[in-house]
């Protein structure tokens, strides 16, 4: 059997950045690639049905008691675009506290001070990067778990549910769920391993849409601009500060929502901003919407009609109110939390999972942690023994009566 660290290691090797911008499902190339590479190591584990669809989703099953509960367990083979995933330098540390030196050439450390959560894993094996790149934790170390799990089935004398296995593309730019066969995944429910801290459970998520704003002026050669030049970039900082600063994410937590600018590009005549919005309750998330509506409004009443036009797209809704006529799959994954050896906690999710999308389509489906930390950026680790813990956490899910 192969340890869930070296399946990480491996699967971390792979670039699968998602693009938000790219029209293909998947988005990137490289998604194709790690879901080839699963589907074979499912096959050799004697997963006889593993396979991948025309759209990059790999599925999988491995057969149990009939007594038992149909179980899902999806995970996402992407990468947050917002941090390179290419050429990623993984190397486990053994931790014995203090500061690491993750890049001595560049002079790039992990330090407490600036991530106190180290403090908690003294003596633990932390993989680490070279502080260039994301690790890909988020979420190859779901799916690394997912598949250690798989194996001990495969090989135990247990009695245990049916698992159906999911892998995703694309969940980081929010299309995981797009084109998931929920009918034919034939689950009766299921949970993602795409959270973080040990412990953690979360099945209340945000609300959140997407909005593209764009700004139309008019160029002309600045030697002559008077009263005539109509810059967009101007309109656009002046829509940016019209929205409420203290709904800044840098200025939010726990059930605070936010509306974030993303990306801008901009010139003269045309410029446009990107931004999220969130927020765990459905009336303020509407009232965000809202106030993005009447800042493009305003200014289309100060500088004419066309001016500014905003394009406002739902993503996913909090998927609580799924769950809750069906509590028994938290109470399920927390007495396996607790066999594993760790505490359960209920946490709001700050940002969303496939499982929020699949819930509304009949797939109920809380957020299991994982181990990672500082997801989607340089500093990412998650700690060797954390990881095998979650593994425990997954068969235990899978071997309850």
């Amino acid at each position: 059997m192969q340890t869930v660290t070296q399946r990480f290691l491996r699967y971390v090797s792979y670039d699968t950045q998602s693009d938000e911008f790219s029209e293909t499902c998947p988005s990137t190339a490289g998604q194709k690639k790690l879901a080839a590479l699963l589907v074979t190591e499912m096959q050799e584990m004697g997963i006889s049905d593993a396979h991948m669809d025309e759209n990059g989703y790999v599925y999988g099953t491995v057969p149990g008691d009939p007594k038992f509960p149909v179980i899902g367990l999806i995970a996402h083979m992407d990468t947050s675009p917002d941090t390179s995933g290419a050429q990623i330098q993984a190397r486990t540390v053994e931790y014995g506290g203090g500061d690491i030196c993750l890049n001595p050439e560049r002079d790039i450390w992990l330090r407490p001070s600036d991530y106190p959560s180290l403090n908690s894993h003294t003596g633990k094996h932390l993989i680490v990067t070279d502080g260039t790149t994301l690790l890909g934790a988020d979420d190859k170390a779901g799916i690394a778990e997912i598949m250690a799990a798989a194996e001990f089935l495969l090989t135990a004398r247990l009695p245990h549910a049916t698992l159906k296995i999911g892998f995703t593309p694309d969940e980081e730019i929010g299309r995981g769920a797009d084109r998931f066969d929920v009918k034919g995944f034939g689950a009766d429910f299921a949970y993602t391993a795409d959270g973080g801290t040990l412990g953690e459970i979360e099945y209340e998520n945000f609300n959140a849409a997407s909005a593209k704003v764009e700004f139309r002026g008019l160029n002309i050669h600045p030697g002559s601009a008077k009263g005539k030049m109509v810059n967009s970039q101007y309109i656009a900082m002046e829509f940016q500060s019209l929205l409420p600063a203290e709904q800044k994410p840098e200025y939010t937590e726990g059930y605070e929502g936010f509306l974030h600018l993303t990306d801008m590009q901009g010139e003269v005549e045309h410029s446009v901003l990107r931004y999220i919005v969130r927020d765990h309750d459905l009336a303020r998330f509407q009232l965000k919407k809202e106030i993005l509506a009447h800042a493009a409004a305003f200014l289309n009443r100060k500088y004419g009609e066309g001016t500014v036009t905003l394009t406002v797209q739902d993503s996913y809704f909090n998927m609580k109110k799924c769950i809750e006529p069906c509590m028994h799959i938290v109470q399920r994954a927390k007495h396996a939390m607790r066999s594993a050896g760790m505490e359960p906690r209920e946490v709001p999710i700050r940002g969303g999972t496939d499982g929020a999308r699949l819930s509304y389509e009949g797939l109920p489906c809380p957020n299991l942690c994982t181990g990672g930390e500082n997801y989607h950026g340089r500093f990412e680790y998650i700690p060797v023994e954390d990881m095998e813990k979650c593994v425990d956490m997954l068969v235990g899910i899978l071997t309850q009566a």
